[in-house]
C-alpha cells in the first residue's frame, strides 16, 4: 500500500479561505498577547496575583487610551468625510 495515494488535496474553492482564516487567527492572537501582557488586570505571575486589589489607575489609563485611540479620539466618526461633506454641504454660487 502506497501512502501517497490516500493524501487529500483540498479542491481550489478552498484556498481562498485561508485568508480570512489566517487574518481571523491573527487578530485573536493580538488580543490575547496584548491583554496578557498589557492588561493591568491580568496577573500571570504569582506573586502579582498575592499583591490583592490595586489601585493603579494611572496603569489602567494608559492601557485603555492605546495608540490608536489616541489618533481618532479628535476626528470625526466617519468613513469617507470629504464625501460627506461634498454631498451634505454643497458648495454655493455667488
Amino acid at each position: 500500500m502506497d501512502l501517497m495515494n490516500n493524501v487529500v488535496v483540498p479542491a481550489g474553492q478552498v484556498y481562498p479561505l485561508f485568508v480570512p482564516m489566517a487574518a481571523a487567527l491573527g487578530i485573536c492572537s493580538y488580543q490575547l498577547v496584548r491583554n496578557i501582557t498589557g492588561n493591568p488586570e491580568v496577573r500571570v505571575t504569582k506573586e502579582k496575583r498575592a499583591a490583592g486589589v490595586l489601585d493603579n489607575h494611572e496603569e489602567g489609563e494608559r492601557y485603555a487610551m492605546h495608540g490608536l485611540r489616541k489618533f481618532v479620539r479628535g476626528k470625526k466618526p466617519e468613513i469617507m468625510a470629504s464625501i460627506n461633506s461634498f454631498f451634505a454641504d454643497p458648495p454655493k454660487d455667488d
